[in-house]
């Protein structure tokens, strides 16, 4: 009797052991085949969450293709940047397909360009492969209520797009500089993921929006379809004969993403601010 519950025991330590690697390994362990569907709707203000949920299903070997779904105008340039980054990390190692919304146009194709493929709906607004920096001036308005600013500064050009006051000639040829670089670095991201020219992308490249069938025309975008065509074209692209499990996390907008700049449009428009942006805004 003693022997028998030693033996039940053990048992039981045993399965409690697996049920622990597996649930700690897992991620590491191909247990079924899946398909990630990540998406980045919005404006673009911030890259942690994006980042973070690629690198997570780059690393997840059951996951044998992930799906970006992109329905974005577009936003700040450096947190494209960094999302495009990932994206071209998880093409080394596996399928990535980006289906398009409403809207993937700036920064949201941008984002999109280093993918496996492209697919967009007919319809979608697509491109605006360009730069804008808006800068506002409240001088008329200061001189109607009379009220002046002082400026110490250590440099001539420090209080450069100043609201305060009109920009002169030569700080609106320093700032076309800085633009016309950021336009460039735009233009070579999309040249390398999408294997266009250079010379045949600046004609297109003057922040011009397409719809998803002139996209295609251009080369821009690999295919028109729907989001479910997009996680099938996955699915055959991994390899994948059954039809598989899709995974995916709901966006959630608490505190600490208002701390860190992750809050919507309207609310963001009513502080202006001097930034440039791979945005598409009609």
């Amino acid at each position: 009797m003693k022997k028998a519950c030693l033996v039940i025991t053990g048992l039981l330590v045993l399965l409690v052991l697996i049920s622990l690697f597996i649930t700690l390994f897992q991620k590491n362990i191909p247990l079924g085949s899946k398909l990630a569907l990540i998406r980045i709707e919005g404006p673009i203000l911030d890259s942690k969450d994006a980042v973070d949920e690629i690198k997570e299903y780059a690393k997840d070997n059951s996951i044998k293709a992930i799906v970006l779904r992109v329905d974005s105008p577009g936003g700040a340039v450096a947190p494209s940047q960094e999302i495009y980054e990932e994206v071209k990390k998880a093409v080394a190692k596996k399928k990535v397909v980006v289906s398009m919304g409403s809207l993937a146009a700036s920064g949201g194709y941008y984002i999109s360009a280093p993918a496996t493929k492209i697919i967009a709906n007919p319809g979608t607004l697509t491109g605006s492969i360009g730069v804008i920096m808006e800068v506002p001036n409240v001088e008329g308005l200061m001189n109607k209520i009379g009220i002046k600013t002082e400026v110490i500064k250590s440099g001539k050009n420090k209080d450069i797009a100043s609201a305060f006051r009109t920009m002169s000639k030569e700080e609106r040829e320093l700032l076309q500089g800085v633009m016309d670089n950021v336009h460039e670095q735009f233009m070579k991201a999309v040249s390398e993921g999408r294997k266009i020219k250079m010379e045949e992308l600046r004609k297109i490249a003057d922040g011009r929006v397409f719809t998803g069938e002139q996209a295609k025309t251009y080369g821009l975008v690999d295919e028109l379809g729907t989001l479910e065509d997009a996680l099938k074209t996955a699915a055959t692209l991994a390899g994948l004969k059954e039809e598989p499990e899709v995974v995916s996390k709901t966006d959630k907008l608490s505190v600490i993403d208002l701390l860190r700049n992750k809050f919507p449009k309207e609310i963001a428009d009513i502080f202006p601010t001097v930034k440039i942006k791979y945005l598409f805004s009609p």
